[in-house]
């Protein structure tokens, strides 16, 4: 599937968080969404993205943004990460593939000539519509929340 651009309605998803709480798109409406895709947890790109917004997240709430991070790990795995990195915002477990490949950031990856599939290291801003303003899709790890910031606040 084609990844949603900016001015599309973003494709609704529900699916377990790291504690297995159910979490909708729909329960963030009426907030901004910084809805973050990353491949894998505990990797030191990931690691360094969700850092990023773990550090600055006092911030982005005061600006009144939601952070959601989003991998195809299990809830284990997520309940690990966010527990070494204290981590204050959910990650969406989505084992089955269904919330990357509607949002279109399931796709091939080359690292050192070996070809696999995986998620797209993606960011999506999405308004209290439910309708995306935003897509980064080179994401600066160590800087992911300055990114958004940049693109929401005039220089």
């Amino acid at each position: 599937m084609a990844t949603p651009t900016a001015g599309a309605k973003a494709p609704e998803f529900t699916a377990k968080d790291q504690n297995g709480n159910t979490v909708s798109l729909s329960d963030f409406r009426g907030k901004t969404v910084i809805l973050y895709f990353y491949p894998k947890d505990d990797t030191p790109g990931c690691t360094a993205e969700a850092c990023d917004f773990r550090d600055n997240y006092q911030s982005l709430l005061s600006k009144g943004f939601e952070v959601v991070g989003v991998s195809v790990d299990d809830e284990k795995s997520h309940k690990k990460f966010v527990t070494k990195h204290n981590l204050p915002f959910p990650l969406i477990a989505d084992t089955d593939h269904s919330i990357v490949e509607a949002y279109g950031v399931w796709g091939e990856k080359n690292m050192y000539g070996r070809k696999y599939m995986g998620t797209m290291r993606t960011t999506f801003i999405i308004d209290a519509e439910g309708v995306i303003t935003h897509v980064i899709e080179k994401v600066d790890t160590k800087a992911s929340s300055q990114q958004v910031l940049d693109l929401i606040s005039p220089l």
